[in-house]
């Protein structure tokens, strides 16, 4: 804790006054234009890859970037409706990463009985393992070939959300999966077909 409290104080000190102006405007506004969903994973900041000020994005984190199916009384599903419904975001990011812990369990069968919550959290990337098998190139890294599936399969999950359902088909929103890599700091655009990654930035 005192390193985040020391944190904090720097934050106070130092990086709060050149934004003050900033601050203040976001007090009584909130309008982002891009919801990101990514992993939890403490390597894979949003803001920081994205080089992002504060109130520009809207943020769900969960393991695995994984988008649940929409079910009433879920935080996922209600924090995707209101970014899409009230919040009015026209793109929305679900972004995976290198060496992602929940996609190389899965890749490699890891052993999951001691965390029960985990293992049940991760089921809803069984699509991605299916995907992953059927599509993976020949000699492909299994858990960078399911990391890719995996980023598609919660793009079409996302889809059958009725807010970003009903966005899609008035064109009001756009859908992209990325691929940040760690090491590099490479950020890819994977086609929604072919999986195919295009680097955003040489």
């Amino acid at each position: 804790m005192h390193d985040l409290a020391e944190g904090v104080r720097r934050f106070k000190r130092d990086i709060f006054p050149p934004r003050a102006e900033l601050f203040a405007r976001l007090a009584g506004h909130h309008r982002p234009a891009t919801l990101f969903i990514g992993c939890s994973d403490a390597r894979v900041v949003p803001e920081l890859i994205c080089a992002s000020e504060p109130g520009e994005l809207f943020v769900i984190r969960t393991a695995g970037n994984l988008v649940p199916a929409p079910t009433a009384d879920d935080g996922i599903a209600a924090s995707i409706e209101y970014a899409v419904s009230v919040l009015g975001v026209s793109g929305i990011v679900v972004c995976g990463h290198s060496a992602c812990g929940a996609m190389t369990a899965l890749a490699e069968g890891h052993d999951l009985t001691a965390t029960p919550a985990v293992a049940g959290w991760l089921r809803q990337a069984d699509t991605s393992r299916v995907r992953a098998a059927a599509s993976a190139p020949a000699g492909a890294d299994p858990v960078d070939a399911l990391i890719r599936s995996n980023v598609l399969a919660q793009l079409a999950c996302l889809a059958t959300h009725p807010a970003v359902a009903r966005a899609l088909a008035a064109n009001t929103v756009a859908l992209h999966g990325w691929l940040y890599d760690i090491a590099t700091g490479t950020v890819e655009e994977l086609d929604p077909v072919t999986g195919r990654g295009t680097a955003l930035a040489a």
